[in-house]
């Protein structure tokens, strides 16, 4: 069996205050099929502005998100598989 390689981009927008960043994690799979997650992080108006906690979170929970679909997904297909004809 061939190794395979799956590829995950990601984009980060930061709102112009740096109070709000948003990132979208997308990943196409070789069958063509597309998988979507958005995700935010928002700063404390208390808190200093560190753009990089920002991205850090936001991408976190974009990736986490990504991965319950991908899982959600997997057991989707496999109850079809498994069903009666």
């Amino acid at each position: 069996m061939d190794d395979k390689q799956w590829n995950v981009q990601i984009w980060i927008h930061e709102d112009d205050e740096d109070a709000v960043t948003t990132a979208t994690a997308v990943l196409f799979t070789p069958d063509g099929k597309r998988h979507e997650s958005v995700a935010r992080a928002r700063r404390n108006p208390v808190d200093r502005p560190v753009p990089g906690i920002g991205d850090e979170l936001a991408v976190g929970r974009a990736l986490s998100d990504l991965s319950a679909k991908l899982i959600q997904d997997g057991a989707e297909d496999v109850a079809q598989l498994s069903s009666p004809v």
